[in-house]
């Protein structure tokens, strides 16, 4: 919307007033979340009525004149839950905003000063200005120009060759988040005293490639975990766990796969952080019975166009809490399939909330293996690199 554009916050309304008497009302509804194609969830997103009119604009006198555009987008929805917080939110909000240059006003509809407060590091690499929450606006913003809604392209991803203004990739948003994470990382480190971070000063040796376990307290738990954590240290690999909530400091968690080689990880929501990893590290997921197609659209095809080396280990049967369940011959084992095919409730119910893994940690050694022969071959050429550059 562009031209003289008002909002009213108390009949969730945004004007656009034209000169010219002539052209009829035209009214629009929009909800302004990402995921279009859910009918349940766009159910509970509040609604915008956007009204292009020529009737006198004195009738919505102005509070709040702002110099900068507007963006209006949605924080309910999914939100709490860290892929939809970034593929339905941030990466979209990313697409939208960046070629306004941080000159652009956030106007936040389900306003969650939690989310703020997460996203703040990233928010203010998106604008200069303080996020507005509509619903507790009582006063009359204008602006010249307004957003209404985001643009999305595919799960977590960005496609520059939607972008037309100011065309981004995928990487363009990593090194947005190395500059958002950046100065918090300095302040931990000070706070942990000067020997915090020996590994992410690149003093740690080219043989000791560090690797990160993302793990996990519910259903989709490695449940032999220290068994997975001795054969990487026997490896050669300097191994850290990591046990992220929906408290956990996203800085602290950005430091430590910013800082590693591999990420090792079950199937989930959890893997979102995958984009916390540089282009050229290991990302190994673990993929559970029934969860082939998400684990590889959701992540593994992303991780790929972030330029990282994917390693897929998908389980077998005897590898899953289920087979102590059911009869070897049982679909459930044997063909998973059969049953996701029925529906996101079926999947949910029997193959993400109810399994577990028990890793085979001779098979998994081989993705150890190679995952820790990459590194050190990467590590090493990066090291020769720093050296023909000096």
């Amino acid at each position: 919307m562009k031209g003289d554009v008002r909002i009213s916050p108390a009949t969730s309304s945004v004007f656009c007033y034209t000169n010219d008497t002539k052209e009829q009302e035209e009214t629009t509804k929009i909800k302004p979340y990402t995921r279009k194609w859910e009918t349940r969830v766009m159910n509970t997103i509040e609604e915008l009525t956007l009204i292009r009119t020529s009737s006198s604009p004195h009738l919505h006198q102005c509070d709040v004149h702002h110099s900068v555009p507007a963006i209006f987008f949605s924080t309910g929805g999914y939100t709490g839950n860290v892929y939809h917080e970034f593929n339905d939110g941030i990466l979209p909000l990313y697409i939208t905003s960046h070629s306004y240059k941080k000159e652009v006003v956030f106007v936040i509809l389900e306003f969650h000063n939690w989310w703020v407060s997460k996203y703040g590091d990233i928010l203010s690499h998106l604008t200069n200005y303080p996020p507005i929450d509509f619903a507790r606006i009582d006063q009359r913003h204008c602006f010249s120009e307004a957003v209404v809604g985001l643009n999305i392209h595919d799960d977590l991803t960005v496609n520059p060759s939607l972008m037309h203004r100011d065309p981004k990739s995928i990487v363009d948003f990593r090194n947005m988040l190395d500059d958002a994470y950046t100065p918090r990382i300095s302040a931990i480190r000070k706070e942990e005293g000067d020997e915090a971070d020996k590994d992410e000063s690149g003093l740690r040796p080219i043989s000791s490639p560090k690797l990160v376990i993302i793990s996990r307290n519910d259903s989709r738990a490695i449940l032999n975990q220290e068994s997975l954590v001795k054969l990487a240290d026997e490896l050669g690999f300097v191994v850290e766990v990591l046990w992220p909530t929906r408290t956990t400091e996203l800085a602290k968690i950005y430091r430590a796969l910013n800082s590693s080689d591999v990420m090792v990880g079950v199937h989930g929501a959890a893997m979102t952080h995958f984009l916390f990893l540089r282009p050229g590290t290991v990302f190994i997921q673990v993929v559970p019975l029934g969860t082939d197609w998400a684990a590889q659209t959701y992540y593994g095809e992303p991780a790929v166009k972030l330029g990282l080396k994917y390693m897929r280990y998908k389980i077998l049967p005897r590898e899953s809490s289920l087979y102590a369940e059911y009869d070897k011959e049982d679909p459930v084992l044997t063909n998973p399939r059969s049953l996701t095919k029925k529906g996101w409730e079926v999947t949910k119910h029997l193959y993400l909330e109810r399994q577990n893994v028990i890793l085979d940690t001779k098979r998994f050694r081989k993705r150890l293996e190679m995952a820790y022969l990459y590194s050190v071959a990467r590590r090493r050429r990066e090291m020769m690199d720093s050296f023909a550059f000096l």
